[in-house]
């Protein structure tokens, strides 16, 4: 999680999706996002927890956080928790573009994680919904999944 956005990513999934960039290193204060999506650093604490407070698109009203969580003996969790409030333009841009590309764009990055830790990976296939709006987006040039 503390590689996030340098050039030693190992969560992001930045071959497949924009990456993450901040104007610093990984910190409380930085400011970045990724594609359209804006926010800012809120809380870190490495190793552990990273909160972001959105700061656009406008009607993203609220953060999301990675998690490490101690799950037992040889055990961890890492959890991806968004609380927001959306409004305005925001009541149809996550439902209909934003939250299926963010759900795909976080599950890829939850199976790069199992790959690099040299686990079993866990691939959730984009559906064909995510393949299209990912077209669209990248005005026909969308790569593939792919986690080698």
């Amino acid at each position: 999680m503390d590689s996030l956005a340098s050039k030693e990513d190992r969560l992001w999934p930045c071959r497949m999706w924009p990456p993450m960039k901040f104007d610093r290193p990984l910190s409380v204060g930085a400011s970045g996002g990724h594609g359209p999506v804006r926010y800012f650093v809120e809380q870190y604490d490495a190793g552990k927890l990273v909160q972001f407070r959105f700061t656009a698109p406008r009607g993203f009203n609220g953060v999301h956080r990675l998690e490490v969580l101690a799950k037992g003996t040889n055990k961890t969790e890492l959890r991806h928790t968004i609380e927001m409030n959306a409004e305005g333009p925001a009541l149809l841009s996550w439902p209909i573009l934003i939250r299926p590309l963010h759900n795909a764009l976080v599950e890829d990055a939850l199976t790069l994680v199992e790959v690099r830790l040299g686990l079993e990976k866990h691939v959730n296939n984009w559906s064909v919904y995510v393949r299209v709006l990912r077209w669209i987006a990248s005005g026909g040039k969308s790569g593939r999944q792919s986690f080698s």
